[in-house]
């Protein structure tokens, strides 16, 4: 078993409004990284509620940076181009990985 196992579980849940808006404040510290979004990512589809009314919800990860001191969170910013996963964005150091 991986010594980072508990990375692959989720901290928790963000409505789409958290979302959207830590991924903005992200991508404008973060210079170039919209780019690299742009490169890596497709977009979201417009938010839908759920068949029984709830509103859209996303998944929220700790940020597996041992240099992110602050251990940021990771937002869901898009889907990934090249393979079966969700491209995460950290609200503090700006880095992008997949989930």
């Amino acid at each position: 078993m991986s010594s980072n196992v508990s990375q692959s579980y989720p901290a928790g849940s963000e409505p789409e409004h958290r979302r959207a808006a830590a991924v903005a404040a992200a991508l404008a510290a973060n210079e170039g990284l919209a780019a690299t979004l742009a490169e890596m990512a497709l977009p979201l589809p417009e938010p839908v509620p759920a068949d029984h009314g709830a509103p859209p919800a996303w998944w929220i990860w700790v940020c597996p940076n041992p240099k992110d001191e602050a251990r940021g969170r990771l937002h869901v910013a898009g889907y990934a181009r090249e393979r079966h996963a969700l491209v995460t964005v950290c609200d503090t150091c700006g880095r992008t990985y997949l989930r």
